[in-house]
Protein backbone atom coordinates (compact mmCIF):
# COMPACT_ATOMS: atom_id res chain seq x y z
CA UNK A 1 0.00 0.00 0.00
CA UNK A 2 1.31 3.58 -0.96
CA UNK A 3 1.25 5.91 1.69
CA UNK A 4 1.09 9.68 0.91
CA UNK A 5 4.07 11.66 1.67
CA UNK A 6 3.82 15.24 3.02
CA UNK A 7 5.15 17.60 0.01
CA UNK A 8 7.71 20.47 0.69
CA UNK A 9 5.41 23.02 -1.69
CA UNK A 10 3.47 22.78 1.20
CA UNK A 11 3.84 24.05 4.81
CA UNK A 12 3.70 20.86 6.96
CA UNK A 13 1.95 21.21 10.37
CA UNK A 14 3.42 20.06 12.60
CA UNK A 15 0.43 19.75 15.64
CA UNK A 16 -1.27 16.71 15.26
CA UNK A 17 -5.42 16.57 15.48
CA UNK A 18 -7.70 13.85 17.25
CA UNK A 19 -11.11 13.78 16.41
CA UNK A 20 -13.76 12.00 18.54
CA UNK A 21 -16.07 9.69 16.50
CA UNK A 22 -20.02 9.57 16.66
CA UNK A 23 -23.07 9.59 14.50
CA UNK A 24 -21.82 13.03 13.01
CA UNK A 25 -18.95 10.90 11.59
CA UNK A 26 -20.29 7.59 10.56
CA UNK A 27 -21.08 8.17 6.67
CA UNK A 28 -17.82 7.02 4.94
CA UNK A 29 -17.96 10.06 3.16
CA UNK A 30 -17.36 12.24 5.76
CA UNK A 31 -14.65 9.99 7.18
CA UNK A 32 -12.85 10.59 4.23
CA UNK A 33 -13.21 14.49 4.39
CA UNK A 34 -12.04 14.60 7.98
CA UNK A 35 -9.08 12.17 6.65
CA UNK A 36 -8.26 14.85 3.80
CA UNK A 37 -8.26 17.70 6.00
CA UNK A 38 -6.14 16.79 8.79
CA UNK A 39 -7.34 14.26 11.18
CA UNK A 40 -4.57 11.92 12.58
CA UNK A 41 -5.84 10.52 15.59
CA UNK A 42 -9.30 9.23 15.97
CA UNK A 43 -11.07 8.76 19.43
CA UNK A 44 -13.30 6.23 20.69
CA UNK A 45 -15.56 7.39 23.89
CA UNK A 46 -16.31 4.50 25.70
CA UNK A 47 -19.08 6.56 27.64
CA UNK A 48 -21.12 6.59 24.63
CA UNK A 49 -22.51 3.86 22.14
CA UNK A 50 -22.40 -0.07 22.18
CA UNK A 51 -20.11 -2.85 21.38
CA UNK A 52 -21.43 -2.97 17.89
CA UNK A 53 -21.05 1.06 17.43
CA UNK A 54 -17.04 1.12 18.66
CA UNK A 55 -16.26 -1.85 16.32
CA UNK A 56 -18.19 -0.08 12.81
CA UNK A 57 -16.58 3.10 13.55
CA UNK A 58 -13.04 1.79 14.14
CA UNK A 59 -13.62 -0.54 11.17
CA UNK A 60 -14.37 2.44 8.91
CA UNK A 61 -11.31 4.48 10.27
CA UNK A 62 -9.09 1.50 9.28
CA UNK A 63 -10.88 0.85 5.58
CA UNK A 64 -11.06 4.65 4.52
CA UNK A 65 -7.44 5.48 5.97
CA UNK A 66 -5.97 2.66 4.15
CA UNK A 67 -7.79 3.41 1.09
CA UNK A 68 -7.01 7.23 0.86
CA UNK A 69 -2.86 5.98 2.11
CA UNK A 70 -2.88 7.82 4.99
CA UNK A 71 -1.52 6.72 8.63
CA UNK A 72 -4.03 7.37 11.37
CA UNK A 73 -3.91 5.83 14.84
CA UNK A 74 -7.36 4.71 16.76
CA UNK A 75 -7.76 6.04 20.54
CA UNK A 76 -10.30 4.37 22.74
CA UNK A 77 -11.23 6.50 25.49
CA UNK A 78 -12.02 4.92 29.32
CA UNK A 79 -15.08 6.24 30.61
CA UNK A 80 -13.51 5.53 34.23
CA UNK A 81 -15.17 5.95 37.33
CA UNK A 82 -17.24 9.44 36.93
CA UNK A 83 -19.33 10.31 39.67
CA UNK A 84 -22.95 10.74 38.49
CA UNK A 85 -26.46 11.70 40.06
CA UNK A 86 -28.81 9.06 39.21
CA UNK A 87 -32.24 9.74 37.35
CA UNK A 88 -35.18 11.29 38.25
CA UNK A 89 -38.99 10.46 38.31
CA UNK A 90 -39.49 13.75 35.26
CA UNK A 91 -36.31 13.41 33.96
CA UNK A 92 -34.92 16.64 35.83
CA UNK A 93 -35.78 18.16 38.44
CA UNK A 94 -35.23 22.83 39.15
CA UNK A 95 -33.14 23.53 42.11
CA UNK A 96 -33.45 26.88 44.09
CA UNK A 97 -31.05 28.85 45.67
CA UNK A 98 -31.87 28.07 49.54
CA UNK A 99 -33.23 24.82 49.13
CA UNK A 100 -32.48 21.52 50.59
CA UNK A 101 -31.43 18.77 48.79
CA UNK A 102 -30.24 14.78 49.07
CA UNK A 103 -27.27 12.86 47.73
CA UNK A 104 -28.27 9.12 48.95
CA UNK A 105 -25.80 6.86 48.25
CA UNK A 106 -27.42 4.16 50.03
CA UNK A 107 -30.47 4.06 47.78
CA UNK A 108 -29.88 4.75 44.19
CA UNK A 109 -32.59 2.91 42.41
CA UNK A 110 -35.50 5.24 43.67
CA UNK A 111 -36.03 7.98 41.28
CA UNK A 112 -35.09 11.26 42.46
CA UNK A 113 -37.59 14.23 42.92
CA UNK A 114 -37.40 18.10 44.36
CA UNK A 115 -35.60 16.83 47.87
CA UNK A 116 -33.43 13.80 47.10
CA UNK A 117 -31.82 11.45 44.33
CA UNK A 118 -29.51 9.04 44.15
CA UNK A 119 -25.55 8.88 43.39
CA UNK A 120 -23.88 6.34 41.79
CA UNK A 121 -20.54 6.53 43.71
CA UNK A 122 -20.99 5.27 47.26
CA UNK A 123 -18.71 6.21 49.20
CA UNK A 124 -19.12 10.29 48.69
CA UNK A 125 -20.64 9.84 52.52
CA UNK A 126 -16.88 9.06 53.69
CA UNK A 127 -15.07 11.61 51.15
CA UNK A 128 -17.13 14.99 52.17
CA UNK A 129 -17.65 17.02 55.10
CA UNK A 130 -19.95 19.68 56.28
CA UNK A 131 -18.76 22.91 54.11
CA UNK A 132 -17.37 20.65 51.11
CA UNK A 133 -18.94 22.24 47.89
CA UNK A 134 -20.42 19.71 45.94
CA UNK A 135 -20.51 20.98 41.85
CA UNK A 136 -22.70 19.55 39.95
CA UNK A 137 -23.36 19.51 35.85
CA UNK A 138 -19.87 20.56 35.02
CA UNK A 139 -20.06 23.30 37.58
CA UNK A 140 -23.34 24.70 36.40
CA UNK A 141 -24.92 23.96 39.89
CA UNK A 142 -23.70 24.43 43.25
CA UNK A 143 -24.20 23.14 46.85
CA UNK A 144 -22.84 23.24 49.85
CA UNK A 145 -22.42 19.67 52.38
CA UNK A 146 -24.77 20.57 55.62
CA UNK A 147 -24.47 17.54 56.80
CA UNK A 148 -23.76 13.76 56.89
CA UNK A 149 -25.99 11.12 58.66
CA UNK A 150 -25.35 7.34 57.68
CA UNK A 151 -25.50 7.10 53.64
CA UNK A 152 -26.97 10.46 53.06
CA UNK A 153 -25.20 13.58 52.46
CA UNK A 154 -27.56 16.41 52.80
CA UNK A 155 -26.98 19.92 51.53
CA UNK A 156 -27.96 23.60 50.47
CA UNK A 157 -28.18 24.62 47.14
CA UNK A 158 -26.04 27.45 46.42
CA UNK A 159 -26.50 28.09 43.16
CA UNK A 160 -29.45 26.63 40.93
CA UNK A 161 -30.72 24.92 38.01
CA UNK A 162 -31.93 22.40 36.10
CA UNK A 163 -30.73 19.24 37.55
CA UNK A 164 -30.95 16.16 34.87
CA UNK A 165 -30.80 12.46 34.81
CA UNK A 166 -27.13 11.05 35.13
CA UNK A 167 -25.47 14.41 35.32
CA UNK A 168 -21.10 14.40 36.71
CA UNK A 169 -20.81 15.09 40.45
CA UNK A 170 -17.46 16.61 41.21
CA UNK A 171 -15.99 18.02 44.43
CA UNK A 172 -14.40 21.18 44.78
CA UNK A 173 -10.75 20.95 45.33
CA UNK A 174 -10.79 17.52 44.84
CA UNK A 175 -10.50 14.97 47.40
CA UNK A 176 -12.34 12.03 46.46
CA UNK A 177 -10.81 8.84 47.20
CA UNK A 178 -12.35 7.02 43.73
CA UNK A 179 -9.97 4.82 41.92
CA UNK A 180 -8.91 5.36 38.47
CA UNK A 181 -10.57 2.09 36.73
CA UNK A 182 -14.02 1.15 37.28
CA UNK A 183 -15.61 -2.24 36.58
CA UNK A 184 -17.22 -1.00 34.23
CA UNK A 185 -13.74 -0.40 32.41
CA UNK A 186 -12.68 -3.83 31.77
CA UNK A 187 -14.13 -4.92 29.38
CA UNK A 188 -14.10 -1.97 27.21
CA UNK A 189 -10.53 -2.69 27.89
CA UNK A 190 -10.88 -5.99 26.21
CA UNK A 191 -12.62 -4.91 23.33
CA UNK A 192 -10.32 -2.12 22.85
CA UNK A 193 -7.59 -4.93 22.48
CA UNK A 194 -9.78 -6.49 20.09
CA UNK A 195 -10.33 -3.29 18.03
CA UNK A 196 -6.42 -3.41 17.61
CA UNK A 197 -6.26 0.54 19.07
CA UNK A 198 -3.18 2.32 19.04
CA UNK A 199 -3.38 4.44 22.51
CA UNK A 200 -5.53 3.44 25.72
CA UNK A 201 -7.18 7.14 27.62
CA UNK A 202 -7.44 6.24 31.48
CA UNK A 203 -9.89 8.56 32.72
CA UNK A 204 -9.70 10.22 36.05
CA UNK A 205 -6.61 8.90 37.05
CA UNK A 206 -5.20 9.86 40.43
CA UNK A 207 -1.70 8.17 40.42
CA UNK A 208 0.77 6.16 38.89
CA UNK A 209 -0.83 2.97 39.92
CA UNK A 210 -4.16 3.33 37.31
CA UNK A 211 -1.68 3.71 34.84
CA UNK A 212 0.40 0.60 35.69
CA UNK A 213 -2.81 -1.48 36.28
CA UNK A 214 -4.26 -0.63 33.22
CA UNK A 215 -1.49 -1.34 31.15
CA UNK A 216 -1.26 -4.89 33.17
CA UNK A 217 -4.53 -5.59 32.08
CA UNK A 218 -4.14 -4.28 28.51
CA UNK A 219 -1.21 -6.75 27.64
CA UNK A 220 -2.92 -9.55 29.12
CA UNK A 221 -5.55 -8.80 26.28
CA UNK A 222 -3.14 -9.12 23.93
CA UNK A 223 -2.66 -5.21 23.03
CA UNK A 224 0.51 -3.21 22.94
CA UNK A 225 -0.98 0.09 22.50
CA UNK A 226 0.43 3.14 24.59
CA UNK A 227 -1.35 4.62 27.74
CA UNK A 228 -2.52 7.82 27.67
CA UNK A 229 -3.32 9.66 30.73
CA UNK A 230 -6.16 12.02 31.55
CA UNK A 231 -5.20 14.57 34.15
CA UNK A 232 -8.38 15.57 35.24
CA UNK A 233 -8.04 15.61 39.11
CA UNK A 234 -6.64 17.52 41.79
CA UNK A 235 -5.02 14.34 42.64
CA UNK A 236 -3.48 13.43 39.35
CA UNK A 237 -1.82 17.33 39.54
CA UNK A 238 0.18 16.07 43.01
CA UNK A 239 1.59 13.07 41.34
CA UNK A 240 2.15 14.37 37.93
CA UNK A 241 6.05 13.79 38.10
CA UNK A 242 5.16 9.91 38.46
CA UNK A 243 2.01 9.91 36.19
CA UNK A 244 4.16 11.05 33.56
CA UNK A 245 6.81 8.47 34.16
CA UNK A 246 4.57 5.76 34.36
CA UNK A 247 2.57 6.66 30.72
CA UNK A 248 3.21 7.02 27.16
CA UNK A 249 1.17 10.14 26.87
CA UNK A 250 -0.54 12.97 29.02
CA UNK A 251 -3.72 14.35 28.08
CA UNK A 252 -4.73 17.81 29.75
CA UNK A 253 -8.49 17.06 30.22
CA UNK A 254 -9.96 20.70 31.17
CA UNK A 255 -13.45 19.53 31.43
CA UNK A 256 -13.86 18.36 35.23
CA UNK A 257 -10.38 19.60 35.89
CA UNK A 258 -11.69 23.14 35.35
CA UNK A 259 -14.88 22.22 37.38
CA UNK A 260 -12.47 20.81 40.33
CA UNK A 261 -9.79 23.76 40.67
CA UNK A 262 -11.84 26.42 39.01
CA UNK A 263 -11.27 28.37 36.17
CA UNK A 264 -9.25 31.11 37.55
CA UNK A 265 -6.61 28.77 37.91
CA UNK A 266 -7.00 26.30 34.47
CA UNK A 267 -5.22 28.61 32.27
CA UNK A 268 -1.97 28.32 34.34
CA UNK A 269 -2.16 24.69 35.36
CA UNK A 270 -2.65 23.58 32.05
CA UNK A 271 1.22 25.48 31.10
CA UNK A 272 2.19 23.30 33.94
CA UNK A 273 1.36 20.11 33.22
CA UNK A 274 2.38 20.68 29.21
CA UNK A 275 5.59 21.83 30.41
CA UNK A 276 6.07 19.08 33.03
CA UNK A 277 4.90 16.36 30.09
CA UNK A 278 7.70 17.53 27.69
CA UNK A 279 10.08 17.68 30.81
CA UNK A 280 9.93 14.35 31.42
CA UNK A 281 10.01 13.87 27.00
CA UNK A 282 6.28 12.55 26.99
CA UNK A 283 3.74 13.27 24.80
CA UNK A 284 1.27 15.90 25.23
CA UNK A 285 -2.23 16.35 24.28
CA UNK A 286 -4.41 19.24 24.77
CA UNK A 287 -8.19 18.61 25.21
CA UNK A 288 -12.17 19.71 25.67
CA UNK A 289 -13.79 22.21 24.47
CA UNK A 290 -11.65 24.12 21.99
CA UNK A 291 -13.94 24.78 19.49
CA UNK A 292 -16.90 24.11 21.26
CA UNK A 293 -18.98 26.50 19.44
CA UNK A 294 -18.67 24.83 16.08
CA UNK A 295 -20.70 21.98 17.96
CA UNK A 296 -23.77 24.62 15.82
CA UNK A 297 -21.49 26.98 13.80
CA UNK A 298 -19.44 27.04 10.69
CA UNK A 299 -16.63 28.97 12.17
CA UNK A 300 -14.83 29.40 15.76
CA UNK A 301 -15.16 32.14 18.26
CA UNK A 302 -12.46 34.61 18.23
CA UNK A 303 -11.53 33.07 21.87
CA UNK A 304 -11.63 29.36 20.82
CA UNK A 305 -8.72 30.31 17.89
CA UNK A 306 -6.86 32.12 20.85
CA UNK A 307 -7.60 28.84 23.16
CA UNK A 308 -6.41 26.56 19.83
CA UNK A 309 -3.16 28.94 19.42
CA UNK A 310 -1.86 29.11 22.91
CA UNK A 311 -2.09 25.69 23.35
CA UNK A 312 0.18 24.59 20.03
CA UNK A 313 2.59 27.74 21.02
CA UNK A 314 2.98 26.08 24.25
CA UNK A 315 4.34 22.87 22.31
CA UNK A 316 1.38 20.23 22.56
CA UNK A 317 1.62 17.47 20.37
CA UNK A 318 -2.14 17.34 19.54
CA UNK A 319 -5.45 19.19 19.78
CA UNK A 320 -8.42 17.35 20.70
CA UNK A 321 -11.86 17.60 19.43
CA UNK A 322 -14.88 15.95 21.30
CA UNK A 323 -18.78 16.87 20.76
CA UNK A 324 -17.49 19.27 17.96
CA UNK A 325 -16.90 15.82 15.79
CA UNK A 326 -18.77 13.28 17.42
CA UNK A 327 -22.45 15.24 16.84
CA UNK A 328 -21.56 18.43 15.80
CA UNK A 329 -23.30 19.68 12.41
CA UNK A 330 -20.04 20.54 10.93
CA UNK A 331 -17.40 18.01 11.62
CA UNK A 332 -15.38 18.12 8.21
CA UNK A 333 -15.41 22.18 8.60
CA UNK A 334 -14.13 21.97 12.44
CA UNK A 335 -10.84 20.30 11.21
CA UNK A 336 -10.10 22.40 8.75
CA UNK A 337 -10.61 25.37 11.34
CA UNK A 338 -8.55 23.42 13.62
CA UNK A 339 -5.52 22.81 10.58
CA UNK A 340 -5.68 26.17 9.63
CA UNK A 341 -5.34 28.00 13.30
CA UNK A 342 -2.33 25.56 14.12
CA UNK A 343 -0.87 26.37 11.22
CA UNK A 344 -1.04 30.02 11.51
CA UNK A 345 -0.18 29.69 15.52
CA UNK A 346 3.39 27.50 14.25
CA UNK A 347 3.87 29.91 11.47
CA UNK A 348 4.28 32.62 14.38
CA UNK A 349 5.81 31.24 17.37
CA UNK A 350 9.45 32.03 18.11
CA UNK A 351 11.68 28.65 18.50
CA UNK A 352 14.00 31.26 20.67
CA UNK A 353 12.63 29.46 24.23
CA UNK A 354 12.67 25.79 22.64
CA UNK A 355 13.79 23.12 24.27
CA UNK A 356 17.52 22.52 23.08
CA UNK A 357 18.37 18.90 24.11
CA UNK A 358 16.25 15.78 25.66
CA UNK A 359 15.85 15.95 29.13
CA UNK A 360 17.02 12.83 30.23
CA UNK A 361 20.60 10.95 31.26
CA UNK A 362 21.03 9.02 27.96
CA UNK A 363 20.90 5.35 28.84
CA UNK A 364 20.39 3.89 25.53
CA UNK A 365 22.07 4.70 22.17
CA UNK A 366 19.25 5.81 20.36
CA UNK A 367 18.05 8.90 22.79
CA UNK A 368 22.23 10.15 22.18
CA UNK A 369 21.85 9.64 18.45
CA UNK A 370 18.23 11.47 18.29
CA UNK A 371 20.28 14.85 20.51
CA UNK A 372 22.79 14.64 17.75
CA UNK A 373 20.67 14.45 14.90
CA UNK A 374 18.50 17.33 16.51
CA UNK A 375 21.44 19.58 17.51
CA UNK A 376 22.67 19.46 14.01
CA UNK A 377 19.53 20.44 12.37
CA UNK A 378 19.23 23.54 14.35
CA UNK A 379 22.87 24.82 13.55
CA UNK A 380 22.91 23.83 9.66
CA UNK A 381 21.28 24.30 6.99
CA UNK A 382 19.20 20.58 6.92
CA UNK A 383 16.26 19.82 4.94
CA UNK A 384 14.39 17.16 6.47
CA UNK A 385 15.56 14.50 9.02
CA UNK A 386 14.70 10.47 8.23
CA UNK A 387 13.95 8.25 10.71
CA UNK A 388 14.78 4.66 9.51
CA UNK A 389 12.76 3.23 12.85
CA UNK A 390 11.17 -0.14 13.60
CA UNK A 391 9.01 1.06 16.68
CA UNK A 392 9.09 4.95 16.09
CA UNK A 393 10.96 5.44 19.43
CA UNK A 394 13.43 7.38 18.03
CA UNK A 395 11.50 9.63 16.15
CA UNK A 396 9.55 10.21 19.43
CA UNK A 397 13.25 11.28 20.66
CA UNK A 398 13.38 13.50 17.62
CA UNK A 399 10.51 14.93 18.37
CA UNK A 400 10.91 16.39 21.51
CA UNK A 401 13.28 18.71 20.49
CA UNK A 402 11.48 21.66 18.93
CA UNK A 403 12.80 22.37 15.17
CA UNK A 404 11.60 23.56 11.98
CA UNK A 405 13.26 20.76 9.39
CA UNK A 406 10.40 17.74 9.07
CA UNK A 407 11.30 14.50 10.56
CA UNK A 408 9.87 11.61 8.42
CA UNK A 409 9.85 8.68 9.91
CA UNK A 410 10.20 5.13 7.72
CA UNK A 411 8.95 1.86 9.23
CA UNK A 412 8.12 -1.19 7.91
CA UNK A 413 5.88 -1.60 11.10
CA UNK A 414 2.54 -0.70 10.35
CA UNK A 415 1.59 -0.50 14.09
CA UNK A 416 5.00 1.61 14.87
CA UNK A 417 3.58 4.08 11.84
CA UNK A 418 -0.06 4.94 13.84
CA UNK A 419 1.12 5.89 16.82
CA UNK A 420 3.76 7.56 15.46
CA UNK A 421 0.88 9.75 14.14
CA UNK A 422 0.86 11.55 16.90
CA UNK A 423 4.26 12.69 17.31
CA UNK A 424 4.39 16.67 16.88
CA UNK A 425 6.35 17.15 13.39
CA UNK A 426 6.66 13.58 12.57
CA UNK A 427 5.13 12.52 9.47
CA UNK A 428 5.56 8.66 9.11
CA UNK A 429 5.67 7.24 5.95
CA UNK A 430 5.56 3.13 4.89
CA UNK A 431 9.17 1.46 3.44
CA UNK A 432 9.39 -1.73 2.86
CA UNK A 433 13.03 -2.15 1.79
CA UNK A 434 13.83 -5.60 -0.06
CA UNK A 435 17.26 -4.88 0.75
CA UNK A 436 18.86 -5.62 4.21
CA UNK A 437 22.09 -3.23 3.08
CA UNK A 438 21.59 -0.04 4.81
CA UNK A 439 23.22 2.01 2.40
CA UNK A 440 20.26 0.41 -0.19
CA UNK A 441 17.50 0.81 2.37
CA UNK A 442 18.60 5.05 2.84
CA UNK A 443 18.29 5.26 -1.32
CA UNK A 444 15.40 3.67 -1.18
CA UNK A 445 13.90 6.14 1.70
CA UNK A 446 15.34 9.23 -0.09
CA UNK A 447 14.19 8.26 -3.53
CA UNK A 448 10.11 8.01 -1.97
CA UNK A 449 10.86 11.65 -0.83
CA UNK A 450 12.23 12.88 -3.88
CA UNK A 451 10.01 11.67 -5.83
CA UNK A 452 7.46 12.99 -3.53
CA UNK A 453 9.18 16.18 -3.75
CA UNK A 454 9.74 16.69 -0.06
CA UNK A 455 13.10 17.02 -0.95
CA UNK A 456 15.44 18.26 -3.80
CA UNK A 457 18.80 18.55 -5.66
CA UNK A 458 21.21 20.32 -3.16
CA UNK A 459 18.81 19.63 -0.15
CA UNK A 460 21.21 18.30 2.86
CA UNK A 461 19.06 15.40 5.05
CA UNK A 462 20.02 14.21 8.33
CA UNK A 463 19.65 9.84 8.18
CA UNK A 464 19.39 7.60 11.67
CA UNK A 465 19.56 4.32 11.28
CA UNK A 466 20.44 0.93 13.27
CA UNK A 467 23.45 -1.20 11.47
CA UNK A 468 20.68 -3.76 11.50
CA UNK A 469 17.49 -3.02 9.81
CA UNK A 470 14.72 -4.41 11.21
CA UNK A 471 15.46 -4.33 14.85
CA UNK A 472 13.68 -2.72 17.54
CA UNK A 473 15.37 0.15 19.25
CA UNK A 474 18.49 -0.52 17.57
CA UNK A 475 19.24 2.75 15.92
CA UNK A 476 22.95 3.64 16.54
CA UNK A 477 23.93 5.65 13.08
CA UNK A 478 23.69 9.25 11.77
CA UNK A 479 24.57 10.47 8.15
CA UNK A 480 24.39 13.61 7.06
CA UNK A 481 23.68 13.41 2.82
CA UNK A 482 23.61 16.00 0.20
CA UNK A 483 21.52 14.92 -2.13
CA UNK A 484 22.51 15.29 -5.90
CA UNK A 485 20.33 16.17 -8.92
CA UNK A 486 19.14 12.78 -9.54
CA UNK A 487 17.89 12.47 -6.04
CA UNK A 488 21.27 9.67 -5.11
CA UNK A 489 22.87 10.94 -2.40
CA UNK A 490 26.90 11.57 -0.91
CA UNK A 491 27.64 11.27 2.91
CA UNK A 492 29.13 14.17 4.22
CA UNK A 493 29.30 13.38 7.91
CA UNK A 494 29.19 9.82 9.38
CA UNK A 495 28.36 9.28 13.10
CA UNK A 496 28.59 5.72 14.36
CA UNK A 497 27.42 5.31 18.12
CA UNK A 498 27.10 1.18 17.91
Amino acid sequence: MNFDIETKGSHLRRTKIIATLGPSTDDPKVMEGLILAGANVFRLNMSHGTTADQMKRAALVREVSGRLGREVALLADLQGPKIRVERFEHGSVDLQPGQEFTLDAEDSSTPGDRERVGVSYKDLPRDVKPGDILLLDDGMISMTVESVVGEKVHCRVEHGGSLKDRKGLNLKGGGLSIAGLAEHDLPHIELAAQMDVDFLAVSFVSDENDINRARKLLRKAGSRAALVAKIERIEAVKNLEEICDASDVIMVARGDLGVEIGDEELPGLQKRITRTALRHNRVVATATQMMQSMIENPVPTRAEVLDVANAVIDGTDAVMLSAETAVGKYPVRVIEAMNRICLGAERHFALEGAVTQLNVRFQRIDQAIAMAAMFMATNLSVQAIVALTESGSTAQWLSRVRSAVPIYAFSPNAASRRRMAIFRDVYPVHLESRSADGDRVIQDALQKLWRSGAVTAGDRVIVTMGDQTGKSGGTNALRLIKLDKEGGSESETRLDLG
